[in-house]
């Protein structure tokens, strides 16, 4: 099979030479340039990179996506989709060859969006972007998917397990056009209720509370918006901002929504536990993180937060359990949040005081 990787690009030279390097397995990479002003054309052409240099006016993700997609030679069989800051760990394409069979059209493989700064895995889910040169197009000007435009019904979507891509962000870029993109996303296609939750979280990121809970609460009304993870995290995200206005009865309430939504998740309990932290209710606090750590397995969705899945559960019964004078239930917990994050120096502090604690009141009793 040929397989090409593709791609869009602005102002990103430092990333040229991991990203082929990752990419190198494909056939051939292709790259639509949007007007980059370092070194970046450069130093793909000079890495072997085919690359069109052209301008999307008005900027629009899938627009730019499209026109990359366009660039790919007609007999390629397999189309992958990657950026720049993203890289493939090797045995890609043996996977990808592996799990592609007569049939398939589409394929998703596992993908670490986010690290903690200890380098540990942060958020992690499942994305789609390998797909046959034929039959599809990108639609929406932000948070670009994939969509069948071909004849008949698409092929299947094979899951392609040993593929990892990861992704390395740079911090410096800006994200102030990703909001009146997602505004004009929901106004294009209003009743798609994606996008309308992606720009409630967007408000809810600009720290716009009224904005958040009036599109998320359209989100949860839509007809369409029947899946538990994201509704429960529209609910969180609601929740949140009326934490936020101050208004924290309303604020446990739909805490308590978003549990009875998704009781599968971390997240919702986890942020009720903490909004419980600050309350100093104690008991609250122990009472969450408990039936969060209950939920031994990850779900592979993107719904997943990082700081549910790292030490903060731990963290949070250990202060709970210290204020409560539960010193050795404390220092257990303090243990766990350390062991996940060894070099964090207040967990190792935490851990000291504790054992100090627990040390004193053995001896008392």
């Amino acid at each position: 099979m040929k397989i090409v990787v593709y791609g869009i690009c602005k102002n990103e030279a430092g990333f040229v030479e991991r990203w082929v390097r990752s990419m190198s397995e494909a056939d051939e990479i292709v790259v639509l340039d949007t007007g980059s002003q370092d070194d970046t054309v450069e130093k793909l052409r000079e890495n072997g990179v085919k690359v069109t240099s052209e301008e999307i006016k008005p900027w629009r993700f899938d627009r730019a996506r499209n026109r990359s997609l366009e660039l790919v030679p007609e007999d390629a069989d397999i189309c992958v989709c990657t950026d720049l800051d993203e890289v493939f760990e090797p045995g890609w394409r043996a996977a990808l060859e592996k799990a592609w069979k007569k049939g398939i059209s589409r394929a998703s493989y596992r993908y670490t969006w986010s690290f903690t700064g200890e380098g540990r895995e942060g958020v992690v889910f499942w994305i789609e972007k390998a797909h046959s040169r034929r039959g599809y197009e990108w639609v929406h000007p932000v948070h670009e998917v994939l969509r069948w435009t071909g004849e008949g019904q698409p092929g299947e979507t094979v899951k392609a397990e040993g593929i990892q891509l990861n992704h390395y962000p740079d911090p410096g870029k800006s994200r102030g056009q990703y909001l009146p993109l997602l505004e004009l996303s929901v106004q294009e296609d209003p009743e798609d209720d994606r996008n309308m939750h992606y720009l409630g979280r967007e408000y809810m990121y600009k720290g716009r509370w009224d904005d958040c809970i009036r599109a998320l609460k359209c989100h949860l009304s839509m007809k369409t918006a029947w899946w538990a993870d994201e509704r429960a995290a529209s609910m969180r995200y609601i929740a949140r901002s009326y934490w936020m206005k101050g208004e924290r009865k309303t604020a446990r309430e739909w805490y308590v929504k978003a549990i009875a939504q998704a009781p599968h998740l971390r997240e919702p309990y986890m942020d009720l536990a903490h909004g419980l932290y600050e309350e100093e209710n104690w008991d609250g606090v122990v009472y969450f993180t408990g039936c969060a750590l209950e939920i031994a397995e990850r779900p592979q969705t993107y719904i997943c937060e990082a700081a549910s899945w790292g030490s903060l559960p731990y963290d949070l019964r250990a202060m709970a359990f210290f204020h409560t004078g539960r010193y050795k239930e404390a220092l257990e917990e303090a243990k766990k949040a350390l062991d996940l994050e060894p070099e964090n120096q207040r967990l190792q502090g935490n851990v000291r005081i504790l054992e100090k604690k627990a040390a004193g009141a053995a001896t008392q009793g």
